[in-house]
């Protein structure tokens, strides 16, 4: 009898645990058994293990061989735990050196031919070993410089498992195979910031767009074809300030697991954008798939801005399914094999048109929509979504010959000014910006003067504001204060605020 010992990680969403593989060699009738919970690709590890020692030039050990991945109640998924099991049963069966593998993380998928694949999640599992207290990592090739990321981490990649026994002092010629790159689910978004200054008039849009970068506000936008919505939302990133270094791992961590992370650059310094196709699935947008749950364009926003183009257009379970994250900042994604949890804190920009027809400029004369059309078009923003959007505006047509408005870096030095602003006043808190602070904690600090809350109740009394739309509304009226550098709101940054929320409804 032989034991043989390594570790692995498993993830559950973005959190790791360190796995214990054990190999047990018995003399007894030849088998292969993996007990510990596992999926079924971490089930066909067997085979692969077997034709990868085989293809190295190791003797497979002719006995009865019983693999452990313990905690065996936490579920394992996926290929990545490959490399441990091989090395724990060629250590079981002494054709390496048990003690020096033993206390080393081993995370790679296996070839047919011994060469090693990199994964997914990588960055996060490293992660989550040095904080166990493991730092010792043997990665792929392809994932070498994503987990040297990792503060503390003692990283050495290898292109094969003949390259990993031979560490450990395996008897065996070792080949130099070509290194398999990393496959990725998509391209890396791309990281060029595009400027505010291509953005003809609009100049109430544009506020609107400041004021949201400012206090990390949700927005919709109303207004034809033509008038610069997508635009004006995929310039919002380029005002928004660089990620912070806890952000940045996290952000990262997110799109090693979604499989969009380049590791050439480095960690993720610029807030993401997502902007999902309105066919897109429940799945595609909040994360899902079969057995663990991965991330969805929701997730892989984290930090940045999410933008859904033609809103009414995506399905209602799509729009639905976005009010969790927009409240509590995170995803909750339950399965059959456990419960995911990804971070899910984005800025949401919506843009619409007026009509499906998209022409009911002023009066419109004309649109060719009836009266039920456009209600059911509408009807797709449902209520508790709408009082979840800080800002709603309406854009006109701009003229072709409008003066082009201030360049992106001007607004972002002002943005950057005023979160510094809402920076000081939170110290010491969980939250960073004016959008997560809670309405009855910036209320309290309104001072003694009841009239400024006269116009928040008068509109509450009509009905044109909810409780949670008045707190969101003191959550603008703090944006706009740190924007004009006063220690606190006025009556006037009250009322512009009620304003940029009902669009001049009802204020």
């Amino acid at each position: 009898m032989a034991l043989g010992r390594t570790l692995a990680v498993a993830l559950v969403g973005l959190t790791g645990h360190v796995v214990e593989v054990e190999a047990h060699l018995a003399a007894s009738l030849p088998a292969f058994t993996l007990v510990g919970l596992p999926d079924a690709s971490l089930s066909e590890a067997r085979d692969r293990v077997r034709a990868a020692v085989t293809s190295t030039g190791l003797a497979w050990p002719n006995r009865r061989i019983t693999v452990n991945l313990s905690p065996a109640t936490l579920p394992k998924t996926g290929s990545s735990f490959d490399l441990a099991v091989a090395v724990a049963t060629l250590a079981g069966a002494e054709l390496l050196d048990g003690a020096r593998a033993a206390g080393v993380v081993h995370i790679g998928e296996l070839g047919l031919d011994g060469r090693l694949r990199p994964v997914r999640g990588v960055l996060p599992a490293v992660a989550a070993a040095v904080a166990a207290g493991h730092p010792r990592v043997v990665v792929p090739h392809g994932n070498a410089a994503e987990a040297a990321l990792v503060p503390g981490a003692l990283v050495a990649g290898a292109a094969s498992l003949g390259e990993v026994a031979a560490r450990y002092g395996a008897d065996l010629d070792v080949p130099v195979p070509e290194p398999v790159p990393l496959d990725r689910a998509q391209p890396a978004a791309a990281q060029h910031v595009l400027d505010l200054a291509d953005v003809v008039g609009q100049e109430e849009a544009r506020e609107c767009l400041e004021v949201a970068a400012a206090g990390g506000h949700h927005v919709l936008m109303v207004g034809p074809p033509g008038t610069g919505k997508t635009m004006l939302a995929a310039r919002l990133p380029g005002l928004l300030p660089d990620l912070a270094e806890v952000d940045a791992v996290e952000v990262t961590a997110v799109h090693s697991v979604a499989g969009t992370f380049e590791p050439g650059g480095g960690l993720l310094r610029r807030p993401p954008f997502e902007d999902p196709h309105h066919t897109a699935t429940p799945a595609s947008v909040v994360g899902g798939g079969s057995g663990m749950p991965r991330p969805g364009a929701a997730s892989r926003a984290h930090r940045g801005v999410l933008f859904l183009d033609e809103a009414p257009e995506f399905s209602t379970a799509v729009l639905q399914t976005l009010r969790q994250p927009l409240e509590h900042g995170e995803l909750v994604l339950h399965r059959a094999l456990g419960t995911a949890r990804y971070p899910a804190r984005f800025q949401l920009v919506l843009a619409a048109n007026p009509c499906p027809c998209g022409r009911a400029v002023g009066k419109g004369l004309d649109c060719t929509c009836r009266s039920e059309q456009r209600r059911r078009y509408f009807g797709k923003l449902s209520g508790p979504l709408l009082d979840r959007v800080d800002l709603q505006v309406e854009l006109r047509p701009a003229r072709s010959g409008g003066a082009a408005g201030e360049p992106t870096a001007v607004v972002a030095r002002r943005v950057a000014a005023a979160r510094s602003s809402a920076a000081e006043r939170l110290a010491g808190t969980p939250w960073r910006t004016s959008a997560e602070a809670p309405g009855g904690w910036l209320r309290e600090r309104l001072g003694a003067d009841a009239a400024l809350l006269g116009e928040l109740d008068r509109a509450l009394d009509r009905g044109t504001l909810s409780l949670r739309g008045a707190d969101r509304v003191i959550r603008v009226a703090w944006t706009l204060a740190d924007l004009d550098g006063r220690a606190a709101p006025t009556r006037a940054d009250l009322g512009r605020a009620l304003l940029l929320r009902t669009r001049g409804h009802g204020a």
